[in-house]
């Protein structure tokens, strides 16, 4: 049984280098809904929506948890879309979960994502799978998250790239990139087999 146990942890470990939980940590365990949640920092949320965060806990923490002044400068988001969910592919479509603010998801490849922002408008960070926001929409109390966060990106106190994506150059990830789904398909069968 110590076995399985340490063929786990090294697949939440491995699962874990693939996802990209924005300003939170990834957590691997069986027990969450495919295989991981992110864990905010303090500060951060998964979706705009207070009441929601619970469900969504695979999503990336994008989402300053301060005051959005939302109004003449930009439109508040939408209601909570009741959407069901989907019975083919579109599940793992990054653009199905994600909240983009005043822009548009824009799916660049297999469960990757950015936020293409509309004009006046710019990626929260500089970080292009961020939402877009305008300056006057982030309230007094997001200067201290937005200042912290900024200065903690790359571990130097310059931020992010500056090229609208993540050090490095990579787009956002959701959900599970590549053929990884398949390989937690297989883990599982053959887990469930063996007991």
């Amino acid at each position: 049984m110590a076995d399985i146990d340490g063929n786990l942890s090294s697949f939440y470990d491995r699962l874990c280098q693939e996802v990209d939980c924005g300003k939170g940590t990834c957590v691997g365990d069986i027990s969450y809904p495919l295989s991981y949640k992110c864990q905010c920092q303090t500060g951060w949320k998964q979706t705009p929506y207070d009441d929601v965060n619970d469900e969504h806990e695979f999503l990336p923490c994008v989402i300053p948890n301060c005051t959005l002044n939302y109004g003449t400068c930009q439109p508040a988001p939408p209601p909570v879309p009741q959407k069901e969910v989907p019975h083919n592919s579109s599940f793992f479509d990054p653009c199905y979960w994600m909240y983009c603010g005043d822009g548009a998801c824009t799916n660049n490849g297999k469960y990757r994502h950015m936020c293409s922002c509309n004009p006046g408008f710019s990626n929260l960070l500089n970080t292009s799978y961020f939402p877009c926001y305008s300056q006057c929409t982030l309230g007094s109390d997001c200067s201290e998250i937005i200042r912290v966060a900024s200065s903690t990106a790359d571990g130097t106190g310059n931020g992010t790239t500056g090229t609208g994506s993540t050090p490095g150059g990579n787009p956002a990830s959701t959900i599970l990139p590549g053929k990884f789904q398949w390989m937690i398909i297989l883990v599982m069968s053959m887990l469930m087999a063996l007991k």
